[in-house]
């Protein structure tokens, strides 16, 4: 099979933070994919701005090593990539001065074309550069402004942020991105529910035991000390990677794909959580944080050995029980777990449905296990359906518990592409389903923010475990507690 590539209109696409880490390792190699394949419509300009003092040429040199380094050597065509770097211009900016939107407005002139203003800063810049953009006048029709996590660290700060950036763009300019929700995989999960026959009539409580949710990665802090220490994980992946996963998991079928009836239905989800107090944070709650180990690249050093700061009581790792109080999943533990250091790097969803009420097949049969549908994010994304079938050859009835496999890579003759490509040429086309709305965002804080305050409040410090394993023992416990297991990843 082979996808369509549908071209979007022309647009002006205006990059701030142009020299850091995202947008060299993904934003400049994402545009110039879509460019390469056959996406973008003329005229399209990217321009480049950061506090950085670069010439154009410099800049172009920037983004030409860059692609060289994130893209694949057989990706590249020469000929495409000087369409693309010709296509580059850059501007110095600052946005606490104000220094450099002057001369952005005249590099993008009059022109009534799409404009896409791009945050890759921090988001306690987002309110500065939002004002400066619209007392230049920047703020079109058809402007959209997009930005990056965190939106706030906690209720009261992700409420301000939004007021800032609101004072200047309307609700649908803005695109509050996440870019686990454009993996290829997170997609299926939606058309697996909703355009099969198969799942759908099974999809709750009277035929699922349990959901298990795990991102699970094996680096380090790799520079991101200064973040993630103020951060920690349940701020960094619960409250918006892992929370929009549930909601994509667990919520009903909207209406149609439209952008508001996708998003009502993730937020019924998130205002069904059950909340987590401090009286129940130690019982269904894990916090650990990683010590010196080994991975595959040889021995690591602890999480407060990297941050020299032995008083650290930052997360790396979080195991969560958590559960909706609605009609469909009363009574079906979603189980989340996610951090650094881990012995796999592995995103998936598990469904694991209950098991047959009867065994007709006797003890030499073997155990009959649950089915599950395993849903792969990264590495190797795809789906696989486990079932219980008969043992080929003769002797008996033998059971084994085996995988239908569809990896995407191998059903597809197409590279798959990364979200960030598939949710910048959303923001062009103006589709906001797959970006959090500003009471999504709010009412994750609202759940995550019981738990941070039970954390601080009451004597559940973070467990320390070894770097290259699963995290810490209670997060084993966590889940067998209730006759369970975390799903062993292969």
């Amino acid at each position: 099979m082979t996808s369509q590539i549908i071209p979007v209109e022309p647009f002006d696409f205006v990059m701030f933070g142009a020299t850091g880490d995202l947008a060299e390792r993904k934003l400049l190699p994402a545009l110039y994919r879509r460019q390469a394949a056959g996406q973008f419509s003329e005229p399209t300009k990217i321009i480049g701005a950061s506090r950085s003092k670069m010439t154009d040429e410099e800049y172009r040199a920037f983004a030409r090593n860059a692609i060289s380094e994130h893209v694949k050597g057989e990706e590249i065509d020469a000929a495409e990539l000087g369409r693309f770097i010709e296509r580059l211009s850059y501007l110095p900016v600052d946005a606490k001065s104000g220094d450099g939107f002057a001369e952005l407005k005249k590099a993008i002139g009059d022109s009534d074309r799409i404009r896409v203003f791009y945050l890759a800063v921090a988001p306690e810049l987002f309110g500065s550069f939002a004002d400066h953009l619209k007392a230049q006048g920047l703020i079109s029709a058809n402007a959209r402004i997009v930005v990056e996590k965190p939106i706030g660290r906690d209720l009261a700060s992700a409420k301000s942020l939004n007021d800032r950036i609101g004072a200047d763009f309307r609700e649908q300019q803005i695109f509050r991105i996440d870019h686990y929700l454009g993996k290829e995989t997170v997609q299926n999960l939606m058309a697996l529910r909703f355009a099969n026959a198969l799942y759908e009539p099974l999809w709750n409580s009277a035929h699922i035991d349990h959901v298990q949710i795990t991102v699970a990665e094996t680096v380090g802090l790799e520079g991101r000390a200064g973040y993630y220490d103020k951060a920690g994980a349940l701020r960094d992946m619960v409250q918006n990677h892992m929370l929009q996963l549930l909601c994509l998991m667990a919520m009903e079928p909207p209406a149609s794909m439209d952008a508001d009836a996708v998003r009502d239905e993730k937020l019924k989800v998130l205002r069904a959580l059950k909340r987590i107090n401090g009286n129940e944070a130690p019982r269904v709650t894990v916090r650990g944080q990683y010590r010196a180990g080994a991975s595959a690249n040889g021995p690591v050093k602890g999480y407060a050995e990297e941050l020299a700061n032995g008083d650290s009581q930052t997360e790396t790792f979080v195991a969560i029980k958590a559960e909706i109080a609605n009609w469909r999943w009363a009574g079906v533990p979603f189980y989340l777990r996610t951090g650094k250091r881990l012995a796999q790097r592995v995103s998936e969803i598990v469904i694991e449905f209950k098991q047959i009420p009867h065994s007709i097949f006797g003890d030499s049969a073997g155990r009959i296990e649950a089915n599950q549908l395993v849903i792969r994010l990264q590495p190797g994304e795809g789906v696989k359906q486990w079932l219980m079938i008969k043992d080929p050859g003769p002797g008996g009835m033998r059971l084994r518990h085996v995988p239908l496999d569809m990896s995407f890579a191998q059903a597809f003759e197409v590279r798959n592409p990364d979200a960030y490509e598939r949710l910048i040429m959303d923001v062009v086309r103006g589709n906001q389903t797959l970006f959090m709305r500003r009471d999504e965002v709010e009412a994750a804080w609202r759940w995550i923010d019981p738990i941070l305050a039970a954390w601080e409040d009451g004597p559940q410090e973070a467990q320390g475990y070894t770097a290259g394993t699963w995290g810490p023992s209670a997060s084993i416990a966590l889940i067998e507690r209730d006759g369970r297991t975390w799903h062993e990843s292969n």
